[in-house]
């Protein structure tokens, strides 16, 4: 199976496609100007405590402040709180973690008010973005995530990822771990650590040690609040969480990620570091790889798939329903039962894509075309588990159930993808009423005259949608080639899939948006666009 991954950096947010064999599987995105990130690690002051909700809330510099609950202070604390006094007290060294006294854990149905007070320092990690009005929720259980182990400081355990099976694989792990592990420090063993040699690991150990003793002298350093360590770039964090071998090719689209995500490669696999490639062409990427079209066509309520097969999806508060039907799906020579098994065995296809692809986390039921025989609802159970082993999200099928009904239990990975695929007119807004759609060209052509003459911009790109950019460059002598030979040749237009039919956008010629939707920006009404155009027109018969 052929994977590549696609980066789409732009200004306000950044896209990553996952494909397998072209096809999406994967789609995470997330705004540029995130604050605070799940990982990272702040400087905290407590500023009150909640006795009735045994949690506190602290000051990390957002405008509503966080929210620390006692559950999260984690069984170590004392002997964290003791750490964290010492390297205040003397701030000309990093203490060691492993010549550290371990203290008694706390009681796990204790107090918060016990242990904590107002004005407090303390060091936390982002457990939970904001959402909403809400800040961000905490944790003192510090974690530094590499691409085989999390480092846990305050602890002495060694723990295996579960989907490890090998009982040989997990006892070499275990004594290779043990062996390079410092004292002080809990270790997890991820799934990516199997078969790995001792050289790797121990090189990502003493490096993730080196991030603890640094987040800890940048902490003797601080006044809270104050972002003492930052977690790696999303697209890096990505690729940490699901590089393998069988990459063929990672694209980006902007320099800065590239050089991030081809240093990052460099590290853990020097030899596979050419798989990162820049991407320069004009076109967008997601364009360029047909992965706008499959978004337009896989977030919708109904999915279509082969033969003319398609399954619904609906959510409601606790769980999400998917029914699968027929269509107009139909194989001369073949009897329904077979015909009810293959649509829903290529159902099961869909549907373990649309789960990843949605991170749909919770209950799902699925209602599959009814079977009558007791080996096709067991060939369709062995094959939805087979093709669910590759999901990373933790998740237990059950068998059909005697109505029909699969269900299925998955863990949420990341929050919800909503993806709306409907679009709102750009022109009306929703209204329902626009201008003539054979003044769009007339409109596009006063937004060039207005980033020309007035804005005083000579190179830009406007994207419009391709039905419209096809219609723009027809002809010999197109209206495109009229546009350049009076704005100038570094006026460029190019097709996105992702835009409405009468939408359109400009970027400069390093890539950020100008801003012309509002009506001031430019000086016309619909008389002055009858009145060029008219012009327009006897220009071209003179």
């Amino acid at each position: 199976m052929k994977s590549e991954l696609v980066v789409d950096v732009k200004q306000q947010e950044i896209s990553i496609a996952l494909l397998e064999d072209s096809r999406l599987v994967s789609l995470q995105k997330e705004s540029r100007n995130l604050a605070y990130a799940v990982g990272d690690l702040y400087l905290a002051k407590v500023k009150k405590i909640m006795p009735g909700l045994n949690a506190a809330f602290l000051d990390v510099g957002f405008e509503k402040d966080a929210f620390l609950h006692y559950l999260d202070l984690g069984p170590q604390f004392s002997t964290y709180k003791s750490f964290l006094n010492e390297a205040a007290t003397d701030k000309k060294r990093v203490p060691s973690i492993s010549k550290f006294k371990t203290l008694p854990d706390i009681p796990k149905q204790g107090t918060i008010s016990d242990v904590i007070e107002p004005g407090q320092q303390l060091m936390v990690q982002i457990a939970k973005e904001p959402i909403s009005s809400k800040g961000p929720r905490l944790t003192t259980e510090l974690s530094f995530t590499g691409r085989y182990l999390v480092l846990i400081p305050f602890g002495d355990k060694i723990s295996i990822s579960q989907k490890i099976k090998s009982t040989e694989e997990k006892v070499r792990l275990r004594q290779l771990v043990g062996s390079i592990k410092p004292k002080g420090f809990s270790v997890i063993i991820r799934t990516s650590a199997e078969n790995k040699k001792v050289a790797d690991l121990n090189h990502e150990m003493r490096s993730l040690v080196k991030e603890w003793e640094d987040a800890v002298a940048k902490l003797q350093r601080s006044q809270p609040p104050m972002l003492i360590y930052e977690e790696e770039s999303r697209a890096v964090s990505v690729i940490r969480d699901i590089f393998s071998p069988d990459f063929e090719n990672i694209y980006v689209n902007d320099p800065e990620t590239f050089r991030q995500i081809q240093n990052y490669v460099n590290v853990i696999a020097p030899d596979r570091k050419d798989i990162v490639k820049l991407y320069q062409k004009e076109i967008p990427i997601f364009d360029h790889f047909n992965i706008s079209r499959q978004i337009k066509s896989s977030f919708g309520k109904t999915v279509s798939f082969k033969s003319g097969a398609y399954i619904i999806i609906e959510h409601t508060e606790a769980l999400h329903v998917i029914d699968v039907n027929s269509g107009n799906r139909s194989k001369a020579g073949n009897d329904q039962e077979t015909n009810a098994l293959d649509v829903n065995l290529k159902a099961a296809d869909e549907i373990a894509r649309q789960l990843r692809l949605r991170d749909m986390g919770g209950i799902i039921v699925i209602d599959f075309i009814d079977m009558a025989k007791a080996e096709h609802r067991q060939t369709l159970y062995e094959h939805m588990k087979e093709i669910m082993a590759k999901d990373r999200a933790r998740h237990n099928i059950l068998p059909l159930s005697k109505f029909g009904l699969m269900q299925i239990t998955r863990q949420r990975v990341r929050p919800a993808l909503d993806i709306t695929t409907t679009e709102t007119c750009p022109s009306c807004f929703g209204k329902g009423e626009i201008q003539s759609s054979l003044l769009f060209t007339d409109r596009l052509d006063e937004k060039l005259e207005y980033l020309v003459n007035n804005l005083k911009i000579n190179k830009f790109t406007m994207y419009v949608h391709p039905y419209v950019d096809a219609y723009i460059k027809k002809g010999f002598i197109s209206l495109y080639s009229k546009w350049r030979r009076r704005h100038g040749r570094g006026l460029k237009v190019l097709p996105d899939q992702s835009l409405a039919y009468l939408e359109y956008k400009v970027v400069d010629k390093e890539g950020k948006e100008i801003d012309l939707k509002e009506e001031s920006d430019f000086n016309s009404n619909l008389s002055k666009s009858h009145a060029r155009h008219k012009e327009r027109n006897n220009e071209e018969k003179d």
